[in-house]
């Protein structure tokens, strides 16, 4: 199952998010049964996240969490979660103007980015 955690601010089209990661599931050794978070934060919880995890202080765009060798969760506690793509709205925006790309363009590319990263973890 594909979970996706977003504030209402975050203008997203869950539905296209969701078929894009089951079908890079599909493709890969994993399936596409499994759990799977893709949560968006602002650009202050990912500094704080980038801080702790990568010791770098600054709000990257996406980062990946692998779960299938760890029981640490970063995002969330539900027990059986593979990992967590957890993306930065706001860089997601800016990357998109600096690339001349539409938002929904770069989320994917952030998303199927950090998704790869958790199955070839």
């Amino acid at each position: 199952m594909i979970t996706i955690i977003a504030p209402s601010r975050y203008k997203i089209h869950k539905k296209q998010i969701e078929d894009l990661v089951a079908d890079t599931l599909t493709k890969s050794r994993w399936g596409e049964n499994i759990d799977l978070n893709i949560v968006f934060v602002g650009r202050r919880k990912m500094k704080q996240l980038a801080n702790t995890y990568k010791h770098e202080d600054v709000a990257l765009p996406v980062l990946s969490f692998p779960y299938h060798n760890d029981t640490h969760v970063v995002m969330t506690v539900e027990p059986g979660v593979m990992g967590e793509v957890i993306v930065c709205f706001p860089q997601a925006v800016l990357l998109a103007a600096e690339k001349d790309k539409t938002l929904n363009s770069m989320l994917h590319d952030l998303i199927i980015h950090g998704v790869n990263n958790i199955i070839n973890g």
